[in-house]
């Protein structure tokens, strides 16, 4: 429980005490080199949704097989 309780701190303070993070794919830099500062603004709020989702499903999936674990082991 002490392993568990480590790292899912240590995860949520990972995801609350990040800077915005700014990455873009070839395609998006050349087209944001060509418009405006609020358009790459955008284009990067985007890009950090769509990086989230991931994580988010993965998280799930480890809360269900710690969840599935512990009622295995009982």
């Amino acid at each position: 429980m002490f392993r568990f309780r480590t790292v899912f701190l240590s995860l949520l303070f990972l995801f609350i005490f990040t800077k915005d993070s700014f990455s873009q794919c070839a395609m998006c830099k050349a087209v944001v080199e060509n418009g405006d500062q609020s358009m790459a603004e955008g284009i990067n709020s985007g890009i950090t949704y769509l990086m989230a989702f991931p994580y988010i499903l993965i998280g799930v999936l480890f809360y269900f097989l710690y969840k599935y674990h512990k009622k295995a082991k009982n």
